[in-house]
């Protein structure tokens, strides 16, 4: 079996070219909090839905994790909704 170590960016890893691996991987983790916030208050789509400001089918959507459907502004909208803040550290990229 042959092991590839990762590049810390399963998307980069998965061929998407730097900038949307990026774009992808933050999606990704805003997505996860926000569904590990409505997981842990053990809301109903519906429920979080009314909370976060957004339609039922936008959870479903987000617990399924269809990233495409989501832009990072939406999501730290949600965010915002619920009382989470987002803190963003700027750093240089590793070489490739």
């Amino acid at each position: 079996m042959k092991m590839t170590t990762s590049s810390g960016n399963v998307f980069k890893d998965l061929g998407f070219e730097r900038e949307e691996a990026e774009n992808l991987r933050v999606r990704a983790v805003l997505m996860a909090e926000i569904e590990k916030y409505i997981r842990r208050k053990g809301m109903t789509q519906a429920e979080a839905a009314k909370r976060l400001g957004v339609t039922q089918p936008r959870i479903s959507d987000l617990m399924r994790g269809k990233i495409d459907v989501f832009s990072v502004d939406t999501l730290i909208a949600m965010l915002a909704q619920i009382g989470l803040m987002v803190r963003l550290r700027i750093e240089k990229a590793k070489a490739a």
